[in-house]
């Protein structure tokens, strides 16, 4: 292990926070996501150096669950031991979010969202964290066979518990939304984000009408999978690169998901970048926080430098009326 870590001075400088919905809470305009590089798959090492070039830069907010990994787990325990290790004098400066939703354990206690599974899913992620509290605590996804009641009820006591600052769902589209926020202001529960998955290529929430709730409504919106699994990196505009995730047909990117009508589209749209003095890349996060009622932009990274890449969309996230037109078009359909 390297060196005691003093964060940078002016890792505040330049970055413009923007406020969870109708909450006081500020959230940097990117997130460093948790969900795939925080397990096994990678060195503790390199997930330090992550984590501290992503605060050295402002990214104040670390997105975790409790079944990230791989295995289940893992993440949180790797970023506990990361956050005793260097980030403890700047606690009070991060947001640390974990959720409850998906399966986690066996049995019929370990997945959804009953009150039992989130309340104890909540002290687990604690202990492998190695935290008093969390700052949100989502529930992952809706539950079709839970009561929305309880499973909100739930969030509230973790809440009035002292185990979360804040609340969020992810996953819920515009009507379960819309019904969680009602409830949410009825119990006074601070239910400040909804995390959708949104990209150029993954416009399902805003044709939905969930963006345009949460503008008029809050919660803020809070995007994961901002780049369609690697899609818009570029780096499938010359074909498939034998170390990509499609080429080794991954769990969540296949083959099948790179169309000739796709390459064209992403080509296309590397076009309009280019004459943004942008990259794909730059240019699909920009495009998402040009939306006023999108909080923070989850980016996944699997080195320091992939993060500082992407903290280069912040440099322009304007957009003409003409280029706002020429995306959609190219877009239409997805």
């Amino acid at each position: 292990m390297k060196e005691e870590y003093i964060a940078r001075d002016d890792r505040y400088e330049g970055v413009t926070y923007r406020r969870a919905g109708r909450s006081g809470l500020l959230l940097p305009p990117l997130s460093l996501g948790f969900w795939h590089n925080f397990g096994t798959v990678g060195t503790l090492e390199n997930m330090r150096q992550m984590m501290r070039t992503a605060f050295d830069h402002g990214i104040t907010s670390f997105d975790l669950a409790n079944n990230y990994g791989p295995p289940y787990g893992e993440a949180e325990k790797n970023c506990g031991r990361i956050l005793a290790m260097d980030f403890a004098p700047y606690r009070d400066e991060l947001i640390i979010t974990s959720k409850a939703g998906y399966d986690m354990w066996p049995g019929p206690y370990g997945n959804w969202g009953s009150r039992k599974y989130l309340i104890a899913s909540a002290d687990q992620s604690l202990k492998r964290l190695g935290l008093d509290y969390v700052d949100i605590f989502y529930h992952h996804r809706p539950d079709p066979n839970t009561p929305l009641e309880e499973t909100m009820d739930a969030l509230l006591q973790i809440v009035q518990s002292g185990k979360a600052i804040y609340a969020g769902i992810s996953n819920y589209n515009k009507e379960q939304t819309q019904a969680a926020v009602k409830y949410a202001k009825k119990i006074h529960l601070p239910l400040v984000v909804n995390q959708k998955r949104m990209s150029l290529l993954d416009q399902k929430t805003r044709r939905e009408g969930t963006v345009e709730f949460c503008r008029k409504n809050g919660p803020g919106l809070v995007i994961f999978s901002p780049l369609a699994q690697g899609l818009l990196t570029g780096k499938y505009l010359k074909g498939v690169p034998e170390d990509s995730r499609v080429a080794r047909d991954s769990r969540y990117l296949h083959r099948d998901d790179l169309t000739e009508e796709k390459r064209c589209v992403i080509t296309a749209l590397a076009q309009v970048a280019k004459e943004r003095g942008q990259t794909l890349t730059e240019m699909s996060l920009a495009f998402l926080l040009h939306e006023p009622a999108v909080s923070s932009v989850i980016i996944g990274a699997s080195s320091p430098s992939q993060i500082t890449e992407n903290l280069k969309a912040l440099e322009n996230t304007d957009f003409s009326e003409e280029e706002l037109n020429k995306i959609y078009e190219i877009t239409k359909g997805y």
